[in-house]
């Protein structure tokens, strides 16, 4: 059991540090919002990371080969949505800092929308259920299944939280208008080159 839980820890910050354009996106988000939102979105790419480490502890070598076919439209469909979010939320900076009075009913301000929108952008990649599934390949017991899945879905929850509250730091820091709009322009360019990283070799 002990083995299970280590194994999920280190699963879980394996496939969660590095910081791609899901993390730079939940921390423009909070950066923009708040750290409530920030927290409930993370905790949405944080659930998506815990069903992958299910789906591949239930029949991750089943599933692996299903998914492959499949895996470079869902790539692109990926990046695809990471795009349009980058580009959104420079157009809502920009407008922002013209016209500071006018709020947009689209902005992501309700937890719940934050959760589910961060879970499904997480849940197109692909590549997450091929990396944990290919930690699993030796086929642990149900308990032991079981421990690794919760220590994935906590050790990815503890780092997307970390990287919420650092958007959220990064607010304060930068709450003047010149300060926002250049860090969401920045976030913005940098979601669109990872985007673009994601479809090519």
């Amino acid at each position: 059991m002990s083995a299970a839980l280590v194994a999920g820890l280190v699963a879980g910050y394996g496939i969660a540090i590095p910081v791609g354009a899901v993390g730079t996106y939940l921390m423009a988000l909070t950066a923009r919002t708040s750290l409530r939102l920030g927290a409930a979105a993370a905790l949405g790419v944080a659930t998506a990371d815990g069903l992958y480490a299910l789906l591949s502890v239930a029949g991750g070598s089943v599933l692996v080969p299903l998914i492959h076919p499949i895996a470079e439209p869902l790539r692109w469909v990926s990046a695809a949505v990471l795009v349009l979010l980058a580009l959104r939320g420079a157009a809502k900076a920009v407008t922002g800092y013209r016209r500071p009075q006018e709020v947009s009913g689209r902005e992501l301000t309700d937890p719940v929308r934050a959760y589910v929108v961060l879970l499904g952008i997480t849940l197109v990649n692909p590549m997450t259920l091929i990396y944990f599934s290919a930690l699993v390949l030796g086929g642990p017991t149900t308990t032991d299944g079981l421990v690794f899945v919760l220590a994935a879905f906590a050790a990815s929850a503890s780092w997307q939280l970390l990287l919420a509250g650092g958007g959220a730091l990064l607010g304060r820091l930068l709450a003047g208008p010149r300060g926002r709009l250049a860090t969401a322009l920045v976030s913005s360019a940098v979601i669109v080159g990872l985007a673009v990283g994601l479809v090519t070799p």
